[in-house]
This record gives structure tokens, sequence and C-alpha cells, in this order.
């Protein structure tokens, strides 16, 4: 299959990122770094700069014929993901509480070991608009291993490093995220570089390969350009990798 985008560490492919996995070598993979849809598209509405939008953000975020239900399309995504995994490999996974907790029972079950429940403190939330419960201020990242017994990479000293000398702890906490990250076009659910470049560094190796299966406007890719990691990156959307390509090209142009 041709790449959308490729230079000498990033590959970008465009399609279902469900049905590639399955096309992927066994054990090819060091680490995968995931932010998989919510599944939150559903007629209802958000804050946006202060303004009332709709939650809505495109069709990847609905349940279709192919996976009829959120467990099911997040069963087949972690069980193939731990298939391409190295014996030695770990998954980072992004949710709310609106899928969280299902991705974590799932991981269980496939056999996953977990290392971490990272909350990821956003410093500038969208205020809730229906008064009726407390503001959503965090959103949960899942660091987990393919096999309980079999050690995986950390950077602790660099982390520590990072932390003034103490052991960084599981509470992330950063402004949603900052503008010129979103200035090659926007992303409803794009997340900071600074959370996504602190992951890879913490868990990975200059020879190691990463895969994004939802890259999305492709701040993986871009991290791990940054950081000289090769990086493997698919989504559904040519719009989004078209943004995700822009934002590598720009990193590049001296």
């Amino acid at each position: 299959m041709q790449p959308y985008y490729r230079n000498n560490l990033v590959q970008l492919y465009t399609g279902d990122a469900l049905q590639l996995l399955k096309s992927m070598a066994t054990e090819s993979i060091d680490v995968i770094v995931a932010d998989p849809p919510y599944f939150l598209s559903n007629g209802g509405f958000t804050n946006r700069g202060g303004q009332k939008v709709p939650v809505n953000k495109g069709d990847w975020d609905q349940v279709t014929e192919k996976y009829q239900t959120s467990e099911e399309f997040n069963a087949t995504f972690l069980n193939e993901a731990r298939r391409v995994l190295k014996r030695n490999g770990t998954i980072w996974t992004f949710g709310s509480l609106h899928n969280i907790y299902e991705v974590g029972y799932l991981l269980k079950k496939f056999g996953y070991h977990i290392l971490n429940n990272v909350t990821w403190q956003k410093l500038n939330p969208p205020p809730n608009l229906s008064c009726r419960m407390f503001t959503h201020s965090t959103e949960t990242i899942i660091w987990a291993r393919k096999y309980p017994k079999v050690p995986h990479f950390f950077n602790y000293n660099l982390m520590r490093r990072y932390n003034h000398g103490k052991q960084m702890k599981d509470v992330w906490s950063t402004p949603v995220i900052q503008q010129n990250e979103r200035r090659f076009g926007r992303h409803p659910t794009q997340k900071p570089l600074s959370i996504i470049t602190r992951m890879i560094e913490a868990s990975t190796t200059p020879e190691m390969t990463i895969l994004d299966p939802f890259v999305g406007s492709g701040t993986t890719a871009v991290a791990c350009q940054s950081l000289q990691r090769h990086c493997i990156g698919i989504d559904i959307s040519p719009d989004y990798l078209a943004i995700a390509q822009r934002r590598l090209v720009n990193q590049l142009t001296p």
C-alpha cells in the first residue's frame, strides 16, 4: 500500500485503521499511541471559545453497521494492537469517562498489564453548559504493556529530571492546546504536543517504531519526528492527513 506521505522517519497511511492493522506483521511495533473515538457524536452541544457548538465530530466518531457498538470497535482494535506489539511493547490509550472504563476492561480481558492510569488535567477546560454537574476538566491516559511479566522500557531518569529530581506523578497538568499547534488546520480531538512528547520520551528509545492508528492531524508524528523516532500513522480522513503533512513539512523547513 502506498503511503499518503513519507519521509525518512514518518509514514502516513489513509484507511480504516482496524482493517490496516490486520495487514501488519505480528510483533512489529514497539509502542502504540492511540486516541480512539470516544463515540460522543450524539447530537448534543458543547462550548468552544464561549460559543455553543454541536458536539458531533464526524462519521468516524459514531458507531456503524460494521462496528455496531463501541465495545465491538474497541475490542477489535485492542486485540489487533496486542498482536502487532512486540513482546516488550506498550500501548498508551486516551479516553474520557465516556469510554475509558470500557477500554480498561478490555485491556485486562485481552491480557495486557496496566502500568499507569495517567490523569491529564486541563488547565483551561470549557465550561459545562448544562450547569447540572461539575465541569469536565480531565481525560485519562492508560499505559499498559503486552505481558504482565515481560519488562518494558521506561525512561525513569529522564522523567525524574524533568520533574526537578523527584519521581514524576501520574497527574499531568497542561492547557488544552496551544493555538500555534492548529495553525495548519483544526482537528476536534487534537491533543497537546507536550503531552504526546512526554509519552514518547518516557516509553521509547530512538531505534523504536511507534504506531498511531488514529493519527488525526499528526501530533504523534510531529513529536516522533522532533525526537528522531520512526512513526507509522493511520487515519481514515485524507483532510486530517493533509494537516499532518503540512505540520511535518513545516517542522523540517529551516
